[in-house]
Formats: structure tokens, sequence, C-alpha cells
């Protein structure tokens, strides 16, 4: 065990800390949400992640983004997370994948060879793909967790965990609710979400997309740091938790 883990492991215990570094986990997007859970989770004693995001770090990134500053606006995201979450365990084992999650790329990524899978995507369709492929009721594979809409949101006690159709309030979580009704395709197996009933209304002028930036979002919404942090690390939190009652 790595010695920067000794207080996780004074308070998880050993065997608690051997089954966190035989954990495989898969996060699709390394943004405001992703990038802090992937960041939890190696300091937590995750040693096999794998982190997936199409996009490069964005100036507009560096208020709520893990692996976003100055010096690594430009770069490929996964691969700045890469480099961020090695300075924090060089021996951890991280694959960063540059590809968008969908339909199509679906069948790439081998989801069953994962312990957990994690969706922090903003893409409407794209995240609806997601859920549906990991809540297929005759699949036995990883136990699967998703972020709803963390953007127009302060509040930290607001943040809770709850399972897909218990959420109430949140935009996000009411869109996938209606395409799902709309396509007839519905997750066969419950999910826990973390999410906010919190909706604030944007008071600042509209953000201009960068010019080779991939926007797949219906709506660019203002978002602060804390909030897609707690998101982040709760995801990573529920992960923990699961591991250490197993």
């Amino acid at each position: 065990m790595e010695p920067f883990l000794n207080r996780t492991a004074l308070l998880l215990g050993d065997e608690t800390m051997e089954r966190l570094a035989n954990t495989s986990v898969i996060i699709f997007g390394v943004g405001g949400v992703g990038s802090w859970c992937a960041e939890s989770l190696v300091r937590s004693g995750i040693c096999h992640l794998t982190i997936v995001d199409a996009d490069t770090v964005s100036i507009t990134n560096v208020n709520r983004q893990a692996m976003a500053t100055a010096n690594t606006v430009g770069l490929v995201k996964v691969e700045a997370m890469k480099q961020r979450l090695l300075e924090i365990n060089p021996h951890a084992e991280i694959n960063a994948i540059q590809e968008i999650f969908s339909a199509d790329t679906a069948d790439r990524f081998g989801l069953q060879d994962y312990d957990y899978v994690v969706d922090a995507i903003d893409s409407l369709k794209d995240k609806l793909e997601l859920i549906l492929c990991c809540t297929h009721k005759t699949s036995d594979g990883p136990v699967f967790f998703s972020s709803m809409g963390a953007a127009l949101k302060v509040d930290p006690t607001q943040v809770r965990v709850s399972e897909f159709w218990e959420v109430d309030g949140c935009p996000l979580a009411a869109m996938l609710r209606r395409r799902m009704r709309r396509q007839k395709r519905f997750p066969e197996r419950r999910f826990k979400c973390v999410w906010s009933p919190e909706v604030l209304p944007n008071l600042g002028h509209p953000e201009e997309p960068e010019p080779d930036a991939i926007i797949r979002k219906a709506q660019i919404n203002g978002t602060t740091a804390h909030i897609t942090a707690i998101f982040g690390f709760t995801l990573a939190g529920l992960i923990l938790t699961t591991v250490s009652s197993s």
C-alpha cells in the first residue's frame, strides 16, 4: 500500500484498502463532476481507473475542473487528468481514452470488465445510451452511478443521493425520463444518482463557445467549483462505501 494512503487505511482498514486497490472503475465525462470523482478515487486507493472524454481543456473549464489550469488549456482533457492522477499515485494504472460514448461506440469500452461505471456525461442523448447500457436487466455487470445536472446551483446543502425515479426537481432527470417515455426505452435495473433540486437563473451574459470545442449540450449554463466537486466527491463516496460494505 502506498504511504500516502495511511490515513485512509486507518479509517477503513487493510482489508478494504486491498479491495479498493483491486477495484476497477471507468468514468465517462471528465469535466466538473467526473474530474473530481477521478481524483477522489485515486486519493482513496483506487489503482485501476479508466477516464473517457473527447474534449480538450478550455479556459472556461478552469473555474471548476480538477485538471484545468492556465498551463493545461488546449491539452486533451483525459491526458491532462491522467498526468494529475499519476502525480498523486505514480503506480496507479490510468487508462485515458479520448472518445465520446454513444450508441455507435458503446461496444468499444468493454463495460463488463469493470466493477463500477460512473456517468458524468453532459450530452442528453449519450447519457441516456450509457444509462440504458448499464442497467440492462440481464446484465450482471458493473455497479452503475450517475450524476444529474450540476449547473445552476450554489447551495451545497441541497446535494443529495436518490434512486433515479425518485429524483424530483432536476431538469436533466426530467428530460431523460421524457425521452425514455417517448422512445419506450427504460432502465431495467434501479440505480442511484447524485442530484440537487436547486435551479437558479443565469445572471450573466451567455458564454461564447470555444472555436474547437465539442458542444453536445442543448444549453451552456453557469457552474461553480464547489457544487461540481461535491457531486464528483459524492459519486466517489458511493463507490467507497459500496466497496467497504461488500
